[in-house]
């Protein structure tokens, strides 16, 4: 058995093909992601990755509409996708892939 804490990876990241990370993989990516109300993403799609986030609490809008605790939000590779945390908010994202730089800003 091995003890991590979630404190110490970056940006709530713990699997996938990046450092530091529990289980290191190229099949996925799954992070557990803490925002503060107001916090924005700027539009951008990934390319090879399709998309689960997993609204644990609080309330978030992704490309203008609203999603609360227990909605499950799936983003398909290419497509574009905008996101604001309406109130603090809690999601699991998973990545069906992890390829370093799959995350292209829409201008």
């Amino acid at each position: 058995m091995e003890k991590y804490k979630l404190a110490e990876m970056t940006k709530g990241w713990f699997v996938g093909d990046f450092e530091p990370t529990v289980i290191k993989t190229k099949d996925c990516e799954v992070g557990v992601k803490h925002y503060v109300a107001g916090t924005q993403e700027p539009a951008h799609y990934h390319s090879e990755a399709e998309e689960l986030t997993l609204v644990i609490s609080g309330r978030i809008r992704m490309n203008n509409k609203i999603f609360i605790a227990g909605d499950i939000v799936k983003v398909l590779k290419d497509e574009i996708i905008e996101f604001e945390a309406l109130e603090d908010a809690i999601t699991v994202v998973y990545k069906s892939t992890s390829v370093f730089g799959d995350k292209y800003l829409v201008k």
